[in-house]
């Protein structure tokens, strides 16, 4: 159930992820790591439904999962596994999750 934002740190990292995924996020050319994968949602979508639902401070085990599943989505595109369906092996660009914020990485 989502619940109305009205904490002022949750609407502060709300209105970060709109700022990063309007202004920035168009212009880096490339995408998370956990969508390359996976495909669905990327993280800053994922992180931005997660604090709509459970506020920044209540859901931030939901995000440090979220993060680490990312870095594991990195670790798999990096190496070129088989899980990584419909991807150019290591060839694939996107961001590796491993902190609160998103860090851009290239493989190959």
């Amino acid at each position: 159930m989502t619940r109305p934002i009205s904490r002022p740190l949750d609407a502060i990292a709300l209105g970060a992820i709109r700022f990063y995924g309007r202004y920035l996020s168009p212009h880096k050319g490339f995408r998370c790591a956990h969508a390359a994968l996976h495909g669905g949602d990327s993280c800053s979508a994922a992180v931005a439904r997660i604090i709509r639902e459970d506020g920044l401070i209540g859901g931030r085990r939901r995000v440090a999962t979220r993060f680490a599943s990312c870095r594991q989505a990195h670790n798999a595109l990096r190496e070129g596994s088989p899980l990584a369906f419909g991807t150019s092996g290591p060839q694939v660009r996107g961001v590796c999750c491993c902190g609160p914020l998103p860090i851009p990485f290239r493989c190959g």
